[in-house]
C-alpha cells in the first residue's frame, strides 16, 4: 500500500510537473495533466477569450477563468480574462472591479495594464494614461513593442507631452530608450519640444536623438529647420563657417552639420581625438575612389576660402585627394586640390562661390582611385571654411 501510495504521489506530482512545464508551449495539454492548477486553468481561458472569439468559447472562457480563482485566488489571468469580457459585454463596473483585482495581485500582468490605459484614456484621464504607461513598461518586456508607437504618436499633445515630462523626470529604466525612439519615429517638431522641455527641467538629452531629429527633418527636405533645432544644442554654431576645425570636438552620434567620417568601398576613415586635440586619419585601397569625410552646410550666397593643412599625402598630382563643394542639387560648386603634404609645409587653400539658389551645400574630402600599390593614405589636423574676407 505504501508503495502504491508512493508511486501515485509520484505520478500527480511529475504530471503536474510536467503540466505546468507546458502552459506557454501546449495550454491544453498542460491543463489536462494538472486540471487544478488554477495558474495553467487561467492561461486555457485567456486563450480562448480573444477579442473575435465566439460567443460559446468567451462562455467557457468565463467558466474556466471563474474556476481557476477558485482553485488559486491570485490566477492573475482569470481575473484580467473575466474583466476582458464584462467590459465587451459592455459591463464597464465590472470590468473596472475585475481588472482592478488584477492590478493588485500584480502589476506584471500587461492585459491589466493595457486595460487600465485605455479606462484612464476613456476617462480623459492624461496623469493615469502615463502612470499606467510607466508601469506596463517597467514591468512588460514586450510593453515597449505595443506602446512606444502610441506614446510616440501622442506626444504631439501638449498635455501628454506634460505629462510624460514629468514621469521622465522620475527616472523611469524605460526613459533612454523611448527618447530615443521618439526621435526616429515621433513628429519631428514634437519631439524637438518634448527634449526641449527635458534640457529646461534639468534632464539630459544625449547626442544620439538630437542627431536622429536633425537626419530625420533633413530627410524631409527642412534642412533649414533642422539647422535651427542644431544651433539650440551647439550654440556657437555660425551659418557661415564650418565646425570643428581641429577635429576636437566630443559628439558621440554626429549630426550632418558635424564632420561624418565615411567608410565605404574598402576605404578607412576616422576622426581622432585626444583631449582638446583632433586629427582625421584616412585610406583607400588601390583604384579605389570616393567621399571619405563630409558635413552639411547652410552658408549664404556670397564667396569663400577653404583652408587646411594636411599630414603624410604623397600621391601623383592626378591622384591626389580634393575637397568638394556640392550644391544640395548636385551641382558642383568648386574643387579644392590637395598637394601633397611636404609642398607648402602641408598647407592647402582654395576658394568656393555660393550662389543665391543654393540654400544648402556639403562640404566633402573625396579620395580620387590611384594606382599605387600602397593606395591612399594621409591626416588633415585642421580645415575650415569661412567668408572670404
Amino acid at each position: 500500500m505504501l508503495a502504491l501510495t508512493a508511486a501515485a504521489l509520484g505520478y500527480v506530482s511529475v504530471a503536474y510537473t510536467l503540466g505546468y512545464s507546458l502552459r506557454t508551449s501546449a495550454t491544453e495539454r498542460g491543463h489536462r495533466l494538472a486540471p487544478a492548477d488554477g495558474r495553467i486553468t487561467a492561461l486555457m481561458a485567456q486563450r480562448l477569450a480573444k477579442i473575435d472569439a465566439r460567443a460559446a468559447d468567451r462562455h467557457l472562457a468565463n467558466r474556466l477563468a471563474r474556476a481557476a480563482l477558485l482553485q488559486d485566488p491570485t490566477a492573475v489571468v482569470a481575473a484580467s480574462t473575466l474583466g476582458l469580457n464584462a467590459q465587451l459585454a459592455g459591463d464597464t463596473k465590472s470590468a473596472r472591479r475585475l481588472f482592478s483585482y488584477a492590478e493588485k495581485l500584480s502589476r506584471r500582468e500587461f492585459q491589466t495594464e493595457i486595460w487600465a490605459i485605455e479606462d484612464a484614456v476613456g476617462r480623459g484621464d492624461v496623469p493615469g494614461v502615463l502612470h499606467h504607461y510607466d508601469v506596463a513598461l517597467r514591468t512588460s518586456r514586450s510593453a515597449p513593442d505595443v506602446l512606444f508607437p502610441i506614446l510616440a504618436s501622442a506626444i504631439s499633445d501638449s498635455d501628454i507631452r506634460s505629462a510624460l515630462l514629468k514621469t521622465l523626470m522620475n527616472g523611469p529604466v524605460w526613459g533612454p530608450s523611448f527618447v530615443n525612439y521618439a526621435s526616429a519615429n515621433a513628429e519631428s517638431d514634437a519631439a524637438i519640444r518634448l527634449f526641449q522641455s527635458m534640457t529646461r527641467a534639468g534632464l539630459a538629452v544625449t547626442d544620439e536623438p538630437r542627431a536622429r531629429v536633425v537626419s530625420a527633418m533633413i530627410g524631409q527636405g527642412r534642412a533649414r529647420s533642422a539647422w535651427a533645432y542644431y544651433t539650440t544644442f551647439r550654440t556657437n554654431a555660425d551659418p557661415r563657417i564650418s565646425r570643428d576645425a581641429r577635429f576636437n570636438a566630443d559628439v558621440k552620434l554626429p549630426t550632418p552639420f558635424d564632420w561624418v567620417a565615411i567608410n565605404d568601398d574598402g576605404m578607412s576613415a576616422s576622426i581622432q581625438r585626444n583631449g582638446n586635440a583632433g586629427i582625421f586619419d584616412f585610406a583607400a585601397p588601390p583604384s579605389v575612389g570616393g567621399a571619405l569625410l563630409r558635413q552639411m552646410q547652410v552658408l549664404p550666397t556670397g564667396e569663400y576660402r577653404l583652408a587646411g593643412h594636411s599630414i603624410g599625402i604623397d600621391q601623383d598630382v592626378a591622384v591626389r585627394p580634393y575637397w568638394l563643394l556640392n550644391c544640395s542639387d548636385g551641382r558642383e560648386l568648386g574643387r579644392v586640390n590637395i598637394p601633397n603634404s611636404i609642398q607648402a609645409k602641408g598647407m592647402f587653400e582654395g576658394r568656393f562661390t555660393v550662389p543665391a539658389d543654393c540654400p544648402v551645400q556639403s562640404l566633402m574630402l573625396v579620395a580620387r582611385p590611384t594606382d599605387n600599390v600602397v593606395g591612399l593614405a594621409g591626416q588633415i589636423d585642421w580645415v575650415r571654411l569661412e567668408p572670404l574676407r
